[in-house]
């Protein structure tokens, strides 16, 4: 995360809305909005766990995997058994190509429960395990038991 000195800061001056203040705040994109805006409540709340999945995944669309990264780590050490926060760290480590860590991580999210066999065989993030024979494995595996 940009340190609050690096972070783009709107023109300064009277008679808010100016032209400078809504030209600034017109070239920014909604996922670095985002960033900022969550990287102000991080600051101030950085256990805040709904923000942190939020600012993981803008990292991630931005192309910051390795922010994405460590942010999952984060989460899945506070919430050791949301299947959901194993799930997005075992698509951060398929997206940086470690598959390993991935499928370790993908198997550790459905023995917690994470379910959506469908979204996961057609998530992109997974893209770089689906035709890995351990993640077919997984995927059979599971569906049985479901």
């Amino acid at each position: 995360m940009p340190s609050p000195s690096k972070r783009p800061t709107p023109p300064s001056g009277e008679g808010f809305p100016s032209g400078s203040v809504l030209s600034f705040l017109a070239d920014r994109n909604q996922v670095d909005f985002e960033l900022d805006f969550f990287g102000r409540i991080l600051a101030g709340n950085p256990d805040f766990h709904e923000v942190l999945r939020a600012q993981a995944s803008n990292l991630t669309t931005k192309g910051r995997l390795h922010d994405g990264l460590t942010i999952d780590k984060k989460l899945v050490s506070a919430r050791p058994d949301d299947p959901t926060a194993h799930y997005n760290l075992a698509c951060r480590y398929a997206l940086l190509k470690q598959p390993d860590l991935a499928l370790v991580t993908l198997r550790r999210a459905v023995e917690l429960g994470y379910r959506d066999f469908r979204y996961m065989e057609e998530d992109r993030d997974l893209e770089s395990i689906r035709k890995d024979p351990r993640f077919r494995q997984l995927v059979k595996e599971y569906r049985r038991k479901k």
